[in-house]
């Protein structure tokens, strides 16, 4: 049964009451007013409070709120009001948990929140990000500008996460087919070839008795094996939930070959866009930089960014700490140090991330055509490797026999 909230005057003293009722229908709460001597003035549907990621909620995509940013953007612009914007986004979007939360930010703008605070209470859907550039909208009569700024950027960081996922997707498959073609070969294959070599007893040459044994224990002992690769799974990613293991785990990934080269890239590109952004839309230096480290996504990278936070307000640059980190390279160190000097900090940090958008693609390029190669060479040395382990009996039974 659906919850109503009501503004009603009182009939005796004109005093105003505000309340909700769970009851079937409008018609229901006038009569329950009508009854206790009350006048309704306005009466409303009551948002429902969803939780996003729990209970089968369908999930917001990136996606779904770069088109509702930019749909609302229009709408602004054309001189729409601002209920009037959210109640035509709510009606109109297909992911019924976006409409929902849209309900919420408009009820709660009407009962007399700032549209930033209402964003603020749907942190799943809206980051702090959004929220604060929203504030700063807001507050400088730009909210079109700022929302169109919004959506470009949530455009342009959606993109560059979908090639550095799109990289790791194609050595993911071939090493899923390869354990598979070797789980496969060692359950059901070598152990056929195993009976038949035991019942000519002959003896067998240390290739194929290292295969043999790894289909014995794989097939005696596959539970062990599983809750070893479960407890290492659990273990490593207890130890990333620490400070200290998160910071060394992604160290690591910035010092791998090729992939280390990806992910700096794409670190810069994040921080420097998400930066520039925020400076461009009003927010403060220090509180972009705050914002921008939660978002930065590497461990390394965020103790980078809070240092330099920490160096502006202590009256200094943000380049010198950037520079101690040794995670940004010294094209952007100089660059941003050229932006505070000139007074163009946002523009030069638009300029680096479009670069390092470039060298994304390119670092993208270059993992996929190093390990196509490479995957195809490693799965057909295994694979071959133990089908010729398997036909090396066979050979000496041929050669013995003539």
């Amino acid at each position: 049964m659906p919850t109503f909230e009501y503004t009603a005057r009182n009939a005796t003293n004109g005093q105003i009451q505000k309340g909700q009722l769970e009851v079937a229908s409008r018609d229901d709460v006038n009569s329950y007013l009508r009854k206790n001597r009350l006048i309704l003035v306005s009466v409303r549907e009551a948002p429902k409070r969803i939780n996003i990621s729990f209970g089968g909620a369908q999930r917001i995509k990136t996606r779904d709120i770069v088109i509702f940013t930019r749909q609302f953007a229009t709408m602004i612009n054309a001189g729409l009001p601002l209920v009037q914007s959210l109640t035509i986004l709510a009606q109109q979007t297909e992911n019924k948990a976006l409409a929902e939360v849209t309900k919420a930010v408009v009820y709660d703008v009407e009962s007399g929140n700032t549209l930033a605070d209402a964003f603020a209470k749907h942190p799943r859907a809206f980051s702090d990000l959004y929220v604060n550039m929203v504030a700063a909208g807001e507050a400088g009569g730009i909210l079109d500008t700022i929302l169109q700024r919004l959506a470009t950027f949530l455009e342009k960081t959606d993109a560059l996460v979908r090639k550095v996922k799109g990289a790791m997707v194609y050595p993911a498959v071939i090493m899923s087919v390869a354990v598979i073609a070797i789980a496969v070969l060692l359950i059901f294959v070598i152990p056929v070839f195993e009976e038949m070599f035991a019942s000519v007893n002959l003896e067998l040459p240390l290739p194929t008795r290292i295969v043999i044994g790894m289909s014995q224990f794989l097939t005696g002992y596959w539970y062990a094996i599983i809750a070893v690769i479960g407890g290492i799974v659990f273990a490593i990613r207890r130890y990333y939930a620490t400070a200290a293991g998160r910071k060394q785990i992604d160290a690591g990934l910035l010092r791998a070959p090729v992939l280390g080269d990806l992910l700096r890239k794409s670190a810069v590109s994040r921080f420097t866009r998400t930066l520039g952004t925020l400076i461009s839309s009003g927010v403060s230096i220090l509180e972009g930089l705050e914002i921008t480290a939660k978002t930065a996504g590497n461990m390394v990278v965020h103790d980078a960014v809070m240092a330099s936070r920490q160096s502006i307000a202590g009256g200094e640059t943000i380049a010198a700490p950037l520079e101690r980190s040794k995670v940004f390279p010294p094209m952007v160190i100089s660059m941003i140090a050229v932006g505070e000097q000139t007074g163009g900090l946002d523009e030069m940090l638009s300029k680096i991330a479009d670069f390092y958008d470039e060298e994304v693609d390119v670092a993208v390029s270059a993992l996929v055509s190093l390990m196509e190669p490479a995957m195809i060479v490693i799965l057909g040395v295994i694979v071959g490797g133990m089908v010729i382990a398997m036909y090396l009996p066979i050979f000496d039974m041929m050669n013995a026999v003539q």
